[in-house]
């Protein structure tokens, strides 16, 4: 039961972070940037070990298009709260739940904060849920005292020295331990490792909370209800399989998908990322 989950269970979900971290990265991504290094980097960090709880990872995009065609990045987004700082347009970004799509040309560098699941609700100060396909300036959830962050973290500086600064503030800033941010936090977890989980029924099942319970929980601390993270992970695996290049059983897939037939997994795939199946192979 997730509803009994304690800090003696770090050690097991710090493992099972770790072995399924690079499995979520490619997930959400859907179209490959520019090949050359010189173009287009990506380079993701840990934060400090007193923050490993609250923040997944810092993101760190740099990009030098310049004589060169634009680039437009396609992402599925997560159920994660980000915190982007860009120079001229630092923002709180809330779960997105359709298709991210970011035009990207010139040169510049954005510098990510990836919010664990349910962990942005203590800085919010209100329901998750309200920011969802909205953002917000930074200095409307941080205040003023974020100024100093972001002249760092849109400067040219080392991002060794980036990720320094952003560890310095968030320690200072780390809130009470909330029994419920850490429950929506688990209980998303679960629906990422488990992939057998297809419907909110069989999340009830398995971790033993009323419907209507999981779905307050989600809309205070996620932003999103439990059916969406579901669907939402399903289809990163439909993405996965297609992304293969090999002719898919659709019919099987929609089956182990927890579709209601084939034509129900095409049509979900189409509306959410933009492509059918088959197209979306073309252009891989």
């Amino acid at each position: 039961m997730f509803a009994s989950i304690g800090k003696g269970d770090d050690s097991r979900l710090e493992k099972r972070d770790k072995t399924n971290s690079e499995m979520r990265y490619r997930q959400g991504i859907l179209n490959p940037p520019p090949p050359a290094p010189e173009q287009f980097s990506l380079s993701r960090c840990k934060p400090a070990p007193d923050l490993a709880h609250l923040i997944e990872h810092y993101w760190i995009v740099a990009w030098d298009l310049r004589g060169r065609e634009p680039h437009t990045q396609e992402t599925l987004p997560q159920p994660n709260v980000h915190v982007v700082f860009e120079a001229n347009n630092s923002h709180v970004y809330g779960v997105v739940t359709g298709k991210f799509s970011r035009h990207l040309d010139g040169k510049s560098h954005v510098f990510g904060i990836r919010f664990a699941p349910g962990m942005f609700r203590s800085f919010l100060g209100s329901a998750v849920s309200k920011l969802t396909d909205k953002t917000k300036p930074v200095r409307a959830v941080f205040g003023e005292s974020v100024c100093g962050l972001e002249a760092v973290l849109v400067s040219s500086t080392a991002q060794e020295r980036m990720v320094e600064a952003a560890n310095e503030f968030f320690k200072r800033r780390i809130p009470p331990f909330d029994d419920k941010t850490e429950l929506a936090k688990h209980v998303v977890l679960q629906i990422t490792d488990d992939r057998d989980l297809c419907t909110v029924d069989d999340l009830v099942n398995r971790v033993g909370i009323g419907k209507r319970t999981l779905q307050r929980l989600f809309g205070e601390y996620v932003g999103v209800s439990p059916k969406w993270v579901i669907r939402r992970y399903r289809l990163y695996e439909a993405v996965e399989r297609f992304r293969s290049g090999e002719r898919p059983d659709f019919a099987r897939a929609a089956l182990e998908l927890g579709y209601f037939d084939q034509a129900h997994l095409i049509n979900d795939f189409k509306s959410i990322i933009g492509y059918s199946p088959t197209e979306f192979q073309k252009i891989l």
